[in-house]
């Protein structure tokens, strides 16, 4: 056989190989994925979230937070949702994580609501992308169709976390740099902050910039004085860094009174604040602040490419969202760590 036809055939090999790979890449997400494996899964996700708001209403924005940290690290693949093992650190004890991010029992209840309805169905990373939405929605904020089909993830990493998430102290211009990284623009950036009009933040995320921004010793001066003086009696020098406060003026509301704040040198976190310090966010922040509906808009659209990133990794159908399935049941406490437990569900 001759060489070039050898190698023709090589060619037609490799080139029949590029659509598996891709696929295995990046299996496609697409609305209504579980019309006929699950037909009630939206509904029943969404029933139990309104619970869950009706008996805490912060836990709306504590589950809407959790497709940010879910998916910025290594795709939206549930990753996030693992408990620690003796073998593995996950996520929720990054320094982003601790102390921070909450409600993880509401997907506990929605999972096994799904499971009820329809056995090892639905992943632990739709629920995430499904239930951040309905908590947008029973806040008052937009609706929108979600695109499903993500496998979850077979291992977790604190590591990972700790590497991408952004500290409190992050200023707009490391905070575009970051969305850069997963192809999110400065509009997206602005749009998914307002995800920061409902709930709280830890005053262990802005004492620094009460007391020393910067390292002079001095507040802010951004902070509008008035607002100041009210962060100062609920944050104070050596106070208890986990008491919280309003992220904004409406905190159980998903509303553009973010960036009004904003506007008005009353946003609580750095973070916040700098993006309308920023030349290059600060258009967005005044015209989210004039234009609701706008916000809302450029909001979902940047929800819907935030839940595309994927890593490509293979997954499985979790039976139980804090651990892989086929993991014998435990109750351990990993690292002399309270909070550092691996629950004893059955798999």
């Amino acid at each position: 056989m001759c060489l070039p036809f050898l190698l023709l055939l090589l060619l037609l090999l490799l080139l029949s190989l590029v659509p598996i790979a891709i696929s295995a890449a990046a299996p496609p997400l697409l609305p209504e994925y579980y019309s006929k494996s699950c037909p009630n899964a939206e509904f029943i996700v969404r029933d139990v979230m309104k619970t869950a708001m009706i008996r805490e209403p912060r836990s709306g924005a504590s589950v809407m937070r959790l497709q940010f940290h879910d998916c910025f690290v290594n795709g939206c693949d549930g990753s996030l949702l693992l408990d620690d093992t003796p073998t593995m650190l996950g996520e929720k004890l990054s320094l982003s994580n601790i102390n921070s991010l909450r409600s993880y029992e509401v997907i506990d209840e929605i999972k096994e609501a799904l499971e009820m309805a329809c056995p090892h169905t639905v992943s632990c990373a739709d629920i995430i992308i499904m239930a951040a939405r309905d908590a947008v929605f029973l806040s008052g904020g937009p609706n929108w169709d979600v695109k499903l089909g993500r496998k979850d993830s077979l291992t977790a990493s604190q590591k990972d976390a700790d590497d991408i998430m952004p500290s409190p102290r992050a200023n707009a211009s490391m905070l575009i740099d970051l969305f850069a990284r997963f192809d999110l623009s400065v509009k997206d950036l602005v749009a998914l902050s307002g995800s920061h009009s409902i709930g709280k933040g830890r005053c262990f995320s802005i004492v620094f910039r009460l007391y020393n921004q910067s390292g002079t010793g001095r507040p802010d001066p951004t902070i509008e004085p008035r607002f100041r003086e009210k962060l100062d009696k609920l944050c104070p020098l050596g106070g208890d860094g986990n008491v919280t406060g309003n992220l904004d003026f409406t905190p159980q509301v998903f509303d553009n009174q973010y960036f009004k704040d904003l506007v008005n040198g009353r946003g609580f976190l750095n973070s916040d604040q700098s993006l309308f310090t920023f030349m290059k966010t600060r258009p967005y922040v005044r015209r989210y602040s004039e234009d609701e509906s706008e916000f809302f808009r450029d909001f979902v659209e940047g929800m819907i490419k935030l839940g595309e990133l994927q890593s490509g990794r293979p997954g499985e159908i979790r039976r139980n969202c804090r651990v892989v399935n086929g993991r014998p049941p435990m109750d351990v406490v990993v690292g002399g760590l309270k909070d550092r437990k691996i629950f004893g569900f059955e798999t």
